[in-house]
């Protein structure tokens, strides 16, 4: 390979083509162009531009008999489709599906709009180009002074929709999530529907992973309390929340700060709200509270 590799490991892989025979072990090799599984027995160059799926952990039923940690690849070659599943190790394998993931998709050529909607209100914004790049948690789209970030704890559902961008119908991808304190709408047409197949599996993992950590998130009572007063606020008549919590304002403000250094909760034009975070937070602790 002349490009540069980003990856290169030794694992064990087989493919749909050999389906039943026990996979082999050799270097697995990543560049920016090109996955290499290489061993004695040959080689199998896959172009990225030819992948249309990842997923990590599911191995297909015809190779599920000989792999655990694995990232399953689907690609398509001559008119055909094939699936190649690569098994290391836990830390290289959830280091490779990142790497990977960022190769297929860092620098994709983008059409957003953002905001397209901030709360009940359709914005003027047109669809402009920017790249796409992902963060640890966040997708990022670069525009010069306009670029944006979406942080994935703040994500209140992704949809797949179809909107006319210069004059053609192309699939679009519409992010809900919660910014300054305020629900926002983004959306985003990739150039094909393999990158956006990527782009929904990379999300959808990513987002899952969120999830599951917040919901570990350690909470004093008091906060679990908090919490669950903001949650339900609307049920207080405007009541503020020492009022609501018996508790003086210095205190209540102490927490504040605490969650909201969390990511649970965020000041908005309405006071405190609770982030998709923090609603998923309450959400698990509720029996606690009233328990």
């Amino acid at each position: 390979m002349s490009e540069s590799i980003i990856a290169d490991f030794v694992g064990s892989f087989n493919s749909e083509q050999s389906a039943r025979a026990e996979p082999v072990k050799g270097r697995i090799l990543l560049s920016q162009k090109r996955l290499v599984l290489a061993s004695d027995k040959g080689k199998t160059q896959i172009p990225l531009s030819s992948i249309f799926d990842v997923a990590v952990g599911q191995v297909p039923d015809e190779l599920g008999d000989f792999f655990n940690a694995t990232v399953t690849v689907a690609f398509e070659r001559n008119d055909n489709r094939y699936i190649a599943a690569i098994e290391a190790e836990d830390g290289t394998i959830e280091k490779f599906n990142s790497v990977l993931f960022k190769a297929l998709l860092n620098g994709t050529e983008s059409t957003v709009k953002h905001p397209a909607r901030i709360g009940g209100r359709v914005t003027g914004a047109e669809f402009t180009a920017a790249k796409l790049f992902l963060q640890p948690r966040e997708i990022e789209f670069r525009r010069g002074e306009n670029s944006f970030r979406i942080t994935l704890s703040t994500v209140t559902g992704f949809e797949r929709l179809t909107r006319e961008i210069a004059g053609s119908n192309r699939p679009v991808l519409a992010v809900k999530h919660n910014q300054g304190g305020q629900s926002v709408l983004s959306l985003a047409a990739l150039p094909s529907e393999r990158k956006m197949n990527v782009l929904g599996r990379y999300l959808r993992r990513e987002y899952r992973e969120v999830m599951e950590e917040i919901r570990d998130i350690e909470l004093s009572k008091a906060e679990k309390e908090m919490l669950v007063a903001i949650y339900s606020s609307g049920d207080f008549d405007g009541l503020p929340l020492a009022s609501i919590l018996g508790k003086e304002g210095s205190e209540v403000e102490m927490l504040r700060s605490q969650m909201a250094s969390k990511g649970l909760v965020v000041d908005g034009e309405d006071g405190l709200q609770l982030t998709p975070a923090g609603r998923v937070v309450v959400n698990n602790h509720m029996e606690d509270i009233n328990a």
